[in-house]
């Protein structure tokens, strides 16, 4: 198999089940070492980075709502643009990955990084805050899919599920540092400490990911699809756009409804596009593959289901137990940290039993969590609800990780970039639609209610019902990856 379709690029050859690729006339052979861990976790660090300062900044709302004198929608976008961002850069990965070595794209996104850090750390309004936080987009949007891509060139094939566990680790471990870190340096010395404290890191990150990453696979010129991408972009910012104002507007809203039709039209107009292209940006028939297809699937669901559940429980804490937001952000927290062990963990039992033991388990633990609450939502304490939320991000540590790996394994080598950057790309905008959706449910029951707690007890109980359906439908196509016909092998 040859890393490149041009055909005077070496072919592969193979030692002991791993590959071994012919890069700059050397032979490059898939090793465990040192530099392999120090290059996963230089660009992982990016990724960690990404959404501490999300998780983080989000504690800081009503501190600068005050100080820039902005309102809560205006506020807002410091989510929104980033999410934005990481849409429309997530899917020229797979060009840039072909295109330009690794070191060098580790290095350009490292330093739009910093850039972005230094940017917000010095804001004295808030459109600098706000292009700092654009800058940060452009780094982890490119170093996201970087670090897999890295571990699926690189790590051998017998520790594949280890590797990619750590790599989740490092993205599951930020949302359980990230609310209590902010919160409690917000509080001692300043919301702009958050960006400072961060920028050590990343020197030190962009200094080993320098001396630590090796080139994989050799590069080849092309030109970038150009149309594909904002064709692309477009659509993601209009379904982005759609699913915020629906948060505020309804559903029904007029502006929502047109949003989603531009979404729609100009996703048909990319897909067209695509297919007669020569150089497309990304090759959609990695989606012809069933097992990468349903594994995409339930990863979104997962992602959907994960964002949704991190609005409802400490809003419903607060708004119906009457709980603060130090106690109503720490439901989420033991979850989080379980969640994140269980990552390389999941990897080990990967690499020892398969796919379908940790996969199948994570997808029924899930499920079990989402039934628990739609149950019990009205009867729920904050220990309670703690023990649920531990109990569902058990089964995404068990799952995550798996899932990419397995459904990344239906896929030829030389098209593992473009499902790489199709997984993290689709996981950002599930998990942007699931925030939506519970919170457009929730408001739909509190407008207008004389009773705040019992709305939204009533509003979070229809979002669990909702949830359960969507972790029911996670299953099920988990089941259909396992139980259907075995794609055409990919390591052959």
């Amino acid at each position: 198999m040859t890393e490149s379709n041009s055909s005077n690029q070496p072919k592969a050859v193979t030692q002991g089940g791993d590959a071994v690729r012919a890069v700059d006339g050397k032979p490059f052979e898939r090793v465990m070492d040192t530099r392999l861990v120090l290059s996963v976790v230089a660009t992982g660090v990016m990724s960690f980075s990404g959404v501490v300062v999300e998780t983080a900044m989000n504690v800081t709302f009503p501190t600068l709502m005050r100080e820039f004198s902005v309102s809560t929608s205006t506020v807002q976008w410091m989510t929104t643009a980033y999410l934005l961002v990481l849409a429309v850069i997530m899917p020229v990965s797979s060009y840039l990955n072909k295109r330009f070595r690794t070191k060098r794209i580790f290095q350009v996104a490292m330093l739009f990084y910093i850039s972005g850090i230094l940017c917000g750390a010095n804001a004295i309004s808030f459109p600098m805050l706000l292009c700092g936080r654009i800058l940060e987009g452009v780094g982890t949007g490119i170093a996201l899919p970087l670090m897999f891509n890295v571990i699926q060139e690189q790590a051998p094939l017998d520790r594949m599920g280890l590797m990619m566990g750590i790599g989740s680790l490092v993205c599951a471990l930020a949302p359980a540092v990230g609310p209590s870190l902010g919160g409690w340096i917000a509080e001692s010395f300043g919301w702009r400490w958050i960006f400072w404290c961060l920028l050590p890191v990343l020197v030190v990150a962009f200094a080993i990911g320098s001396f630590s990453l090796r080139q994989s696979h050799p590069t080849r010129k092309g030109k970038l699809d150009a149309r594909g991408w904002v064709l692309l972009a477009l659509s993601f910012v209009c379904l982005v756009l759609a699913t915020s104002e629906a948060g505020s507007l309804g559903w029904a809203s007029p502006v929502v409804w047109v949003g989603l039709a531009l979404f729609a039209a100009f996703q048909v107009a990319f897909v067209r596009h695509e297919r007669g292209c020569g150089q497309p940006l990304l090759h959609l028939e990695v989606l012809r593959r069933r097992g990468y297809r349903l594994s995409l699937t339930s990863i979104m669901l997962l992602q959907f289901t994960c964002l949704g559940l991190s609005f409802l429980l400490p809003n419903y804490s607060q708004l119906v137990m009457g709980t603060g937001s130090t106690e109503a952000g720490s439901i989420l927290l033991l979850g989080c940290v379980v969640g994140a062990v269980m990552s390389p963990i999941s990897g080990k039992l990967l690499d020892r039993l398969g796919a379908r033991v940790p996969i199948l388990t994570g997808c029924v633990s899930s499920l079990l969590s989402v039934v628990l609450l739609a149950t019990f939502s009205a009867n729920l304490h904050t220990a309670a609800a703690m023990g649920i939320y531990v109990l569902f991000a058990l089964g995404q540590g068990l799952g995550v990780g798996t899932m990419m790996t397995n459904g990344l394994s239906k896929l030829p080598m030389q098209l593992r970039s473009d499902g790489n950057a199709i997984i993290t790309t689709m996981q950002q905008l599930s998990g942007a639609v699931g925030t939506s959706v519970v919170t457009t449910i929730v408001n739909s029951f509190q407008e207008g209610a004389s009773d705040v707690a019992a709305s939204t007890m009533a509003g979070t109980r229809v979002a669990y019902v909702l949830l359960v359906v969507v972790m029911a439908a996670e299953l099920a196509a988990q089941i259909g990856v396992f139980a259907g016909r075995k794609d055409q092998s990919a390591q052959a």
